[in-house]
Parts: C-alpha cells; sequence; structure tokens
C-alpha cells in the first residue's frame, strides 16, 4: 500500500479543510503513537482513513453501510456516525487493508466503544485534539490529558464528547455509552 496514493486520493475527494484535519490527525496520532508505544506505521494508516468516506453523498454511505455487519444498529442513528464504518470498509475494498486492529480503529473513531486497542483510543483521541480544532474546551482538554496515560486520556476524552452531546440533547450511540462506563468504571477502581 502507498500512503501517497491514498493522501492524493484524500486531497482529491475530501474538502482542503477536511484533508488538512486529516494530516492534523495523522501527525497527532502519530506523535501521540510513538509516545504510549502504539505502532507508528499502523496509526499513520487508521488516520489516514478515519474520514474517508466523510463527504459521500448520504445516498451512497446508506448503500455501503447496508452491506455492514451492523447497519441495522448504524442506520437508527444520526448519519454522521456512518462514515466510520464505511470508511473502514472502504480501506479494506479499495486499499486492501486487512489488518483489523486499524479497521477497528477507523471503524471507531468517532463512538468508541468498550474494549478499544491501544491503537483505536490513539485514534480517538487524536482526531478529538488535533490541533485545528477549535470547540470549546478543547485547550483545557489537551492541557489536562498532557502527560497523563493512554487510559487516562481516553477518559477525559470520553467524558467531555459525553458532555457536549448531552448539552446538545444527541442522541448517543450505544458502544458510546459502553466506552464510557467502562472507562468511568475502571477509573473508579483505581
Amino acid at each position: 500500500m502507498n500512503l501517497q496514493d491514498i493522501r492524493n486520493d484524500l486531497e482529491h475527494r475530501l474538502p482542503k479543510e477536511r484533508f488538512d484535519h486529516v494530516i492534523r490527525v495523522t501527525e497527532t496520532a502519530m506523535e501521540l503513537a510513538g509516545k504510549v508505544g502504539v505502532s507508528v506505521e499502523k496509526a499513520e494508516i487508521a488516520s489516514l482513513f478515519h474520514d474517508y468516506a466523510k463527504f459521500m453523498d448520504r445516498k451512497e454511505l446508506l448503500e455501503l453501510l447496508q452491506r455492514d455487519e451492523e447497519y441495522e444498529l448504524y442506520s437508527q442513528y444520526h448519519s454522521e456516525l456512518w462514515h466510520a464504518p464505511v470508511g473502514a470498509l472502504l480501506a479494506k475494498e479499495k486499499y486492501g487493508v486487512e489488518d483489523e486492529d486499524i479497521l477497528q480503529a477507523i471503524r471507531y473513531h468517532t463512538t468508541g466503544r468498550a474494549g478499544m486497542s491501544d491503537l483505536e483510543k490513539v485514534i480517538y483521541i487524536a482526531d478529538l485534539i488535533e490541533p485545528g480544532r477549535k470547540f470549546p474546551g478543547v485547550a483545557d482538554l489537551r492541557q489536562r490529558i498532557e502527560g497523563e496515560s493512554l487510559e487516562d486520556q481516553m477518559t477525559e476524552c470520553i467524558q467531555h464528547t459525553f458532555k457536549f452531546l448531552v448539552h446538545q440533547y444527541a442522541v448517543i450511540f450505544p458502544k458510546s455509552f459502553d466506552c464510557y462506563n467502562e472507562h468511568v468504571r475502571r477509573r473508579k477502581e483505581q
């Protein structure tokens, strides 16, 4: 797999702002992966693909999502979530990505899930805190997680996401609840 080909493909399929975001997520993920002992190569591949399907037509996304084993679950939630499993599908089918850890990192970069691998956590965190993000509280979040363990970083990030979603009165994906509960339990047991 030629990573430059993926970058070129992304540059043509994504708006410039989203392409720049993907590059920043990739840089952030590679740096974090190096710090926590996760494969930097896997972090690069997963982060490049994390928003691969983000700007696909909704109808095309739905058609591809119907091939997913969790179609029934995803179809009940906002289409904003669909790009993650579809991105994993396209990484596998179009570029031959076979590594399940990479595919799961792409698939759950938006929602999280219980039992995430370290690579999945790296991509989730990098997507949330990359330097171009400007949402309220991101600077404080970056400061709180600096120097913390990967587990503690993930706990802070999933808590931040939940606060945001609850404040927005958003319907929350069930695997996100599982992720949140797992991290809160872990923290309480410490």
